[in-house]
């Protein structure tokens, strides 16, 4: 086992959303961090959301004001943030008569527009599906309805980015590397952390231990504390959410957010142009976070619900991929997954009197509010690094996010792209700088043809981008590539992702 003794000022423990969120913003803060994680990043929760950057119309109905109000405002700071992975597009809420009354519906909107004041966005609107483009894909007796605007985003980059932008102002991110053991002694944490491609172990100390293990944050936690101490009385609460991704369903930029008898919302998503995303379900969990995969009832409930607003019938059979994820809620005793709250809860373990090492817990939250809460994070941490930097997230692009002085405007700087390229394709390039923004030019540094890209994997993958996502994200894996980093896999055949995998097994015995 190696030893590295000279403490870290944070340890943290998953690399998803949050844990990077508060890797990136402690590093730049100035703090000495290591960031562990047992897989690859976003490899679980933070990879399978809704792909969405949404301050959550229906949360309105549970009355959390404060979390929608959070999110809307946390929207425009995103997408000034990394315009690459985060656009806005128009949401369209379909009216039926026997599920939400109309007036309810306007009321919310309202609401969702005061919350979002000021925005860049559009505001809310009445539509006439009949007469409009937007109601084409809809049943002919679905005539009504709202418009509103809202954003995706590039989930799985989104957390690769944060970590990229920690490790570049000095953070240490290892992943493939799984938290063994942890304990308090004296002022410090004593963790030992497991390389999980050679079972290495490797003894860390920390100041404080940040305990972001999204589905997995009980067992650090108990594992960190001897098990049995939770004076809090927190818990995390496991609900599983899985979506299908079929060939695209309608033409147009426009998302549907549908209306079930059941009270719950099924999203339509326009998906890297040729697929559409639709779910989500909300089912309690009790398994393996590590082993999670949708089954059959959630992609019947999932196309039921789609089948009940549009004129083409979608099926379980016309899905090319399909994906869960485990979201870890704070457990706060709703009586079902969906009425869960999706706020975050920050537990801080620091002994009454604050005489022992800090451990830190990470409890729900949403993609959308990662950064904020990383922020509140580093305050409850404040006293304990009185020489720790402010906050200085909100005004800063992500890697990439600047698009070379194009003032946050994509078209624009995939136009100059293609304008320097022109022997390359200019929806491959497209696609190349919606995944890099302007790191795009790293990644086709010397590259005047197609033939200079290296090898052709299929599906828009060349070997030039594989080697830069191994040298400077992380990718060890065609997983890492072909689902995470990019995704290239939806375009690819079985036999074009197993030569994938073969570069990789290479890779690594070469």
């Amino acid at each position: 086992m190696t030893d590295d003794r000279q403490p870290f000022d944070l340890l943290i423990v998953g690399g998803g959303v949050n844990g990077a969120g508060i890797a990136c913003d402690a590093a730049g803060r100035g703090l000495k961090v290591a960031l562990a994680e047992q897989d690859d990043l976003a490899g679980a929760t933070s990879s399978a959301s809704s792909k969405l950057i949404h301050g959550g119309l229906r949360y309105l109905e549970q009355y959390q004001f404060r979390l929608v109000r959070e999110s809307l405002r946390e929207r425009d700071v995103l997408l000034a943030k990394a315009p690459h992975i985060v656009g806005h597009r128009p949401f369209v809420l379909p009216f039926l008569h026997e599920r939400r009354p109309a007036w309810m519906l306007r009321l919310g909107l309202l609401l969702y527009d005061a919350l979002a004041w000021p925005t860049r966005l559009p505001r809310s609107a009445a539509v006439d599906l009949a007469g409009s483009p937007l109601g084409q894909p809809l049943r002919d007796d679905i005539t009504r309805g709202f418009v509103y605007a809202d954003c995706w985003v590039d989930d799985a980059r989104l957390v690769v980015l944060n970590a990229v932008a920690a490790a570049e102002a000095g953070a240490r991110v290892m992943t493939r590397t799984r938290i063994v053991a942890a304990r308090r002694d004296g002022p410090l944490w004593q963790a030992r952390l497991k390389d999980m491609r050679d079972g290495r172990e490797t003894a860390v100390v920390a100041r404080v231990l940040v305990n972001a293990a999204g589905p997995w944050v009980d067992r650090v936690r108990d594992m960190a504390t001897g098990g049995g101490d939770r004076p809090s009385g927190r818990k995390v609460r496991l609900v599983k959410g899985s979506h299908l991704v079929v060939p695209r369903l309608y033409a147009g930029e426009q998302a549907y957010i549908l209306q079930n008898p059941d009270g719950r919302v099924v999203f339509v998503l326009p998906y890297e142009g040729s697929f559409s995303i639709i779910g989500t379900t909300e089912v309690a969990f009790s398994g393996d976070p590590a082993a999670v995969a949708m089954d059959a009832d959630e992609a019947e409930y999932i196309c039921a619900s789609v089948n009940g607003y549009v004129k083409a019938p979608v099926a379980p059979a016309d899905a090319v991929w399909s994906y869960a994820g485990i979201r870890p809620l704070f457990d706060d005793r709703a009586a079902s997954a969906s009425a869960v709250t999706r706020d975050y809860v920050l537990d801080l373990d620091s002994g009454a009197a604050g005489d022992r090492p800090p451990l830190l817990s990470v409890f729900g939250g949403k993609i959308t509010t990662y950064r904020r809460l990383a922020e509140h994070a580093l305050d409850r941490l404040a006293r304990f690094f009185p020489a720790m930097a402010g906050a200085w997230t909100a005004g800063r692009p992500l890697p990439g996010g600047d698009l070379d002085g194009h003032g946050g405007d994509f078209r624009a700087f995939a136009a100059a792209l293609a304008g320097d390229h022109p022997a390359l394709d200019a929806a491959w390039l497209a696609r190349l700088a919606r995944r890099h923004g302007s790191r795009a030019r790293l990644v086709l540094d010397g590259v005047r043809r197609v033939g200079d890209l290296g090898r052709d994997f299929g599906g828009g993958l060349y070997e030039r981008e594989i080697e830069y996502l191994a040298a400077r994200e992380w990718a060890e894996t065609a997983d890492d590539v072909l689902w995470r980093r990019t995704k290239c896999g939806l375009r690819m055949t079985a036999g074009e992702r197993d030569a994938v995998a073969a570069y990789f097994a290479s890779r690594r015995s070469g």
